[in-house]
């Protein structure tokens, strides 16, 4: 089993069918709720260390829980979707993180919050790589980059208004009560994603006439490359949403006022190149080849991005920037990672929410040792040479395919 990504024609949009516009609203929506699970604690951070009586450092290792639970969810729904199809875990995941943020809300200790939070992450992980599988099989191959694309879109927009709105709804209801709105707008999805998929009959039939999908199937070398790419890729991604904020924070010593506004740049550049990648994915002859121009052009803003600190204007430029080239980079590997057969199409991308998982993880952990070792001044060459490992993964199984 090879991902077939060789020279495709730039045009033939005639042809094409129309996308499932329903379908991709329906799953943007659901991935802002899912997102917005986690995202949206973080303005809350100290009021939660207060309200549970722990240190501020306990509270922030729930966001390291979660993505473990995440990307641990991730592969077993991948795997769980081939074999008896993609509704359940579309519909049953936002029901189920509902369920759990309403636990997280009334809870009265840590542990319980931990327990709670940590299950909502594994929920979350059970409809990540489905919803971009199922998103995938309903459209062409010329048309899932723009897809893909838009999904994705829903991931940028907790940023840009899911955290802002977390923090105004949390001045008059606290984080408990961001915790039950969220649980609502799960549920809503839960709805919308009910109405808009089917049985997916069609892998149960696929599956049934033939040998059952499996691990070993999915993982082709060329997989197993892209895969590679995008640990890579996401890890770049993680060193700077992590800790831009940090580095506009000490840097240039900002009051939490004034850097809601380079935040705001900073996602607004992820919101458009994530759109514009799906573009592009979908209109040049190869997408791993656009993948690894976009991801070293990245690497080129953040040495600029954290070597150069000329001032709050120009950080903030280069920020958006710096977000928007690795945001082009993502939606053509994606639809690259799609491009598999529908049997096995739920555990590979299963599989890449599991990567990209690890990715933060080690973001999370690697930023921490470059700024104890020689502070942000080393992020920029930290991230381009990991652009430069990731876009050569991506190149060498481009060569040997077209060999």
């Amino acid at each position: 089993m090879t991902i077939s990504n060789s020279a495709r024609p730039s045009d033939g949009s005639q042809s094409q069918p129309p996308m499932p516009w329903v379908l991709i609203t329906a799953t943007c929506l659901a991935t802002f709720a899912i997102t917005a699970s986690g995202s949206t604690r973080a303005p809350f951070l100290i009021h939660m260390a207060e309200d549970l009586d722990v240190n501020l450092a306990s509270v922030a290792n729930l966001f390291g829980l979660t993505s473990i639970a995440w990307g641990a969810a991730s592969f077993v729904a991948g795997v769980g979707s081939d074999r008896i199809g993609r509704r359940p875990f579309l519909v049953g995941a936002p029901i189920a993180l509902a369920l759990a943020l309403v636990a997280v809300a009334i809870s009265d200790s840590f542990l319980s919050v931990a327990i709670w939070s940590t299950l909502g992450g594994f929920f979350c992980g059970l409809f990540t790589g489905v919803s971009m599988a199922e998103v995938a099989s309903r459209v062409v191959d010329r048309q899932r980059g723009r897809a893909l694309g838009w999904v994705m879109a829903g991931q940028s927009m907790t940023l840009l208004i899911g955290v802002p709105l977390a923090s105004w709804i949390g001045a008059s209801v606290g984080w408990r009560g961001v915790n039950l709105c969220v649980a609502a707008m799960s549920l809503l999805s839960a709805g919308a994603m009910f109405a808009t998929t089917t049985s997916m009959a069609s892998i149960a039939k696929s599956v049934a006439s033939g040998p059952p999908p499996s691990l070993r199937n999915a993982l082709s070398g060329h997989v197993i490359r892209v895969l590679s790419s995008i640990v890579a890729e996401r890890v770049c991604f993680g060193l700077a949403a992590v800790y831009y904020a940090t580095f506009m924070l000490q840097t240039y010593d900002l009051s939490l006022e004034v850097l809601a506004v380079p935040l705001m740049i900073f996602a607004l550049g992820n919101i458009l190149g994530t759109i514009g990648g799906g573009q592009l994915g979908d209109r040049l002859h190869n997408r791993m080849l656009t993948f690894a121009l976009a991801l070293l052009a990245s690497g080129a803003v953040a040495l600029v991005l954290f070597g150069w600190q000329a001032g709050v204007v120009a950080s903030s430029i280069l920020g958006f920037a710096y977000m928007f080239c690795n945001a082009l980079a993502r939606p053509s590997l994606m639809a690259a990672l799609a491009d598999v057969p529908a049997e096995v199409r739920g555990t590979v991308m299963g599989l890449n929410s599991t990567v990209a998982s690890a990715g933060w993880l080690a973001a999370a952990a690697l930023g921490g040792l470059i700024i104890a070792s020689g502070g942000f001044v080393e992020f920029g060459p930290w991230i381009a040479a990991l652009t430069v490992v990731g876009a050569a993964l991506a190149l060498v199984g481009r060569r040997q395919r077209r060999g």
